[in-house]
């Protein structure tokens, strides 16, 4: 019984230890940037040794991926928040589209996931990530949306796309530019898709 408790309270500890990396790590690469934070000050921050952060992650770019899949993680979770009881397909993709540009409008959402996440880690594992949380559920509600006939490899581009297009509209809103303007056309845009393709499917 004491061995079990002991292995459940390292667990914990280890687990902690870990979650405060992530948080600290979050917090300063949110604020200062990837490029103008280092290990020493993230290490400070979360209150534990650079032991510890090389324990749990090869190094600072490795933090940094856990800190982006969790922030994915997040926006994906509050994606499925605002669309979960929408009516039909087509309105849960434009709930969707609304709950992500609140989601990105968290502090430093828009300089971890779609500016400094693709410039350090690359497109590719940008990409691992984003299919793994938002954007695989963004492509399994296109298929939801659209004619049964449509090809899979149609409604992969057309997720791309429109992945595309929230990001380009999330920088925009972060920018300054009036967030009712862009869900009001993101509805007129997933009509406009969905109505076409159940007009002339393929």
């Amino acid at each position: 019984m004491q061995e079990k408790n002991a292995r459940q309270t390292n667990q914990a500890r280890t687990e902690a230890t870990r979650k405060a990396l992530i948080q600290a790590g979050r917090a300063l690469f949110a604020e200062k940037g990837y490029a103008d934070t280092g290990t020493p000050e993230i290490v400070k921050a979360a209150a534990v040794t650079r032991g510890a952060l090389y324990h749990h992650f090869r190094d600072k770019a490795d933090l940094f991926a856990a800190v982006v899949r969790a922030e994915a993680e997040s926006v994906a979770s509050e994606i499925e928040a605002g669309s979960v009881d929408a009516p039909t397909a087509a309105a849960a993709l434009e709930a969707g589209g609304a709950a992500y540009f609140a989601a990105m409008a968290a502090p430093g959402r828009i300089r971890l996931l779609l500016l400094d996440g693709p410039a350090v880690l690359g497109h590719a594992a940008i990409r691992e990530i984003d299919t793994a949380t938002g954007g695989g559920a963004l492509r399994d509600g296109l298929a939801a949306a659209l004619p049964e006939t449509a090809p899979p490899e149609s409604v992969n581009a057309l997720a791309d796309m429109l992945s595309a297009a929230f990001d380009r509209a999330a920088i925009a809103i972060a920018a300054g530019a009036a967030a009712p303007a862009y869900r009001e056309s993101l509805g007129q845009l997933v009509n406009a898709l969905i109505g076409g393709a159940t007009k002339n499917p393929r």
